[in-house]
């Protein structure tokens, strides 16, 4: 059973106008307890008779069964929400809640991100500004930095070498289209001048044979500039790759590792001792990848010295019989060079496209 404020009954005139209630002060303080303490709605009654009625007017409001409603107050009407209504603004609110702790973790990892990655910056900066000003140690393997030293060396030379073959290959290019032009500059002055027929005819084959043998002279240098360009920018630059990250790695070693020789002089607090246990597990982080990197720069040095030895000593063979062969004017060693280094040429005009592919 309600309470009296609960079930107060409100007069209403002949036109419909609600009278007027006698002011009480309790009324308030019964109404906020009814809205805190009261009963469940689905056991609540309705009274048809008006306060004080009998029991047989009485009709329990969890046996009807219809859709739920809300009161509009600001145009005076009940609205009805289904249940479907209901579950569909669950599920929203729960996406939607979903999606925000997502987008919340998301933002929570990349700040942790950033604060870790400004805290290495700045330890590595440090580290790097006391090296250059003489101030902090550095860690130094005297045979792993020669080695380096002589592949950056190396490396310079050979892309000096690459600079002039492919000087050279360009020249040579030149010089074989213009003997091929002079050649057909021939035979037609050879077809005109019956007197000179014979001495045209001479020079325009002797024109087309060093035109042929500069193409396959071509073949060949081209061959050990690709060979040449391959070792310089791939395998050295691969092996530079592993260099530079080896040397960041060592740089974050000794970071660490001087932050934590200046916490280990300071006194030994609760505080201090926390830091310095942080400090331990890091430096043992970064020494664990230092000495991972530095094997591995170890491994790709020696392997790029066998390969270097490999392919340069075979690039250079070729390059000094094809040379040999075409000044000496010796054809059939040179087309012999080219297939002992298993090398093809591409017929004139390979490259450019057949008439059913031109637009």
């Amino acid at each position: 059973m309600l309470s009296k404020a609960a079930t107060m009954e409100i007069p209403i005139n002949r036109n419909g106008d609600t009278g007027t209630l006698p002011e009480d002060d309790s009324l308030e303080q019964d109404l906020q307890q009814v809205m805190v303490s009261g009963p469940n709605l689905n056991e609540t009654s309705i009274v048809s008779g008006g306060y004080g009625g009998t029991a047989e007017g009485i009709i329990p409001t969890s046996s009807i069964k219809g859709p739920a409603v809300h009161y509009n107050a600001q145009f005076n009407r009940r609205i009805p929400v289904t249940g479907q209504g209901s579950s569909m603004q669950d599920s929203r609110s729960s996406s939607s809640m979903t999606a925000e702790e997502a987008s919340r973790g998301v933002a929570v990892e990349k700040l942790d991100f950033m604060k870790q990655w400004g805290l290495n910056t700045y330890k590595c900066t440090k580290q790097m500004i006391a090296e250059r000003f003489g101030r902090g140690s550095r860690t130094v393997d005297l045979e792993l930095e020669a080695q380096i030293e002589v592949l950056r060396d190396t490396k310079r030379k050979y892309e000096n070498v690459l600079r002039l073959a492919r000087a050279l290959t360009n020249h040579l290019y030149s010089m074989v289209q213009t003997q091929h032009a002079l050649g057909d500059t021939f035979t037609d002055l050879s077809l005109k001048s019956p007197e000179l027929r014979d001495e045209f005819g001479y020079n325009a084959e002797t024109q087309k044979l060093l035109c042929k043998n500069g193409e396959t002279l071509l073949g060949a240098i081209n061959f050990f500039v690709s060979s040449i360009n391959t070792l310089v920018n791939k395998t050295m630059e691969d092996t530079l790759m592993t260099i530079k990250m080896y040397e960041a790695a060592r740089l974050e070693f000794d970071a660490y590792r001087a932050d934590l020789e200046e916490l280990s002089v300071g006194p030994r607090d609760v505080v201090n001792m926390a830091r310095i246990d942080t400090a331990q597990e890091q430096y043992q982080i970064h020494k664990d990848k230092y000495e991972r990197l530095r094997s591995d720069v170890t491994i790709k040095l020696n392997f790029l010295d066998e390969n270097k030895v490999k392919v340069m000593h075979k690039q250079l063979l070729l390059f000094h019989n094809a040379i040999s062969a075409y000044f000496a004017g010796n054809q059939q060693q040179l087309e012999q060079t080219l297939k002992q280094f298993n090398i093809k040429l591409r017929p004139p005009g390979a490259d450019k496209p057949s008439w059913l592919e031109e637009p």
